[in-house]
């Protein structure tokens, strides 16, 4: 309940700031008038949320009904049906993003660069889709096709996300990055996908060092023997990727709604966020006297 607790405070003195914000801004647009009461206030709902993501659930209907309506009545007395839940989720999707982007590291000034999939169907339907018509493209990785969005993230070498952004599955890496790294300084590694001697320009210009892997019909490039140590750490990223797929459960493809899609994405990059144990890259001499040897 200590966690559970934590989490809560620091999702409800965000909600105290964010609120008067947020709502005079609803009135203005006349969103407001739309939202109909709830007994669950804003501050439960996200907890609620991004405790899922916490959590060894694979569905959220099981995780609210097996576990949060009956063990969690007494940290929410005001508990909604599963069905209500649902229709509530959307209330709180540009809170989730504030609040994530409060959550996201800084930069260190060492950090990578890679996509992942996020399919919104299986292949064989793709033809049938309604819910993310307009929205998801075909797009293929080293994997093969598939049909939905890409996750951009930018990390440091600490583990921790320092920028994120979706795109079409079909958009090109390359394109999203000078977006991706306003906040960024210092050196990023990537994978062969950002080989562009223009980006490579543009990104120099911005005090961005852009380092990625060559192909085999390409010359040889100078770098120092730690931009080469760090370069070979670029596995990192796709461990980060695993433990959002596998633990924070940003993919799956039962979306039945555009907005539930964006409120799961965000709270489970919220969800790892929060955690403390990140995998991060740690260089020692050892590494060097391998190197040499080569």
């Amino acid at each position: 309940m200590n966690s559970l607790t934590e989490l809560f405070v620091s999702v409800d003195d965000f909600w105290q700031k964010f609120e008067p914000i947020w709502y005079p801004h609803l009135l203005e647009s006349g969103q407001r008038q739309r939202l109909r009461a709830s007994r669950l206030c804003e501050s439960e709902i996200m907890t609620i949320l991004i405790l899922f993501h916490q959590s060894q659930y694979r569905t959220f209907k099981a995780f609210y009904t097996q576990y949060v309506l009956l063990h969690l009545a007494d940290a929410f007395p005001n508990l909604v049906s599963y069905k209500r839940f649902v229709a509530l989720k959307k209330r709180v999707g540009i809170a989730l993003w504030v609040y994530l982007r409060l959550n996201t590291g800084v930069c260190t000034g060492i950090s990578y660069v890679d996509s992942t999939s996020l399919s919104v169907c299986h292949n064989r339907r793709i033809e049938r889709h309604r819910v993310f018509k307009g929205w998801a493209k075909r797009g293929k990785t080293t994997m093969g096709w598939f049909f939905g969005f890409k996750l951009h993230v930018v990390i440091n070498d600490l583990g921790e996300l320092v920028a994120v952004h979706l795109t079409p599955g079909n958009v090109d890496d390359r394109r999203p990055l000078p977006t991706l790294v306003k906040r960024v300084f210092g050196k990023v590694f990537g994978d062969k996908g950002y080989l562009s001697q223009d980006l490579k320009d543009d990104l120099w210009a911005k005090g961005v060092e852009l380092i990625t892997a060559i192909r085999q019909n390409m010359k040889p490039q100078l770098m120092t023997l730690q931009d080469k140590l760090l370069l070979q750490r670029r596995f990192i990223i796709e461990t980060i990727f695993g433990r959002l797929k596998q633990g924070c459960q940003i993919d799956h493809s039962r979306h039945r709604s555009i907005d539930n899609f964006m409120v799961n994405l965000f709270a489970g990059l919220i969800a790892y966020c929060k955690q403390d144990n990140k995998p991060a890259v740690t260089l020692d001499p050892n590494d060097y006297q391998a190197l040499l040897a080569q």
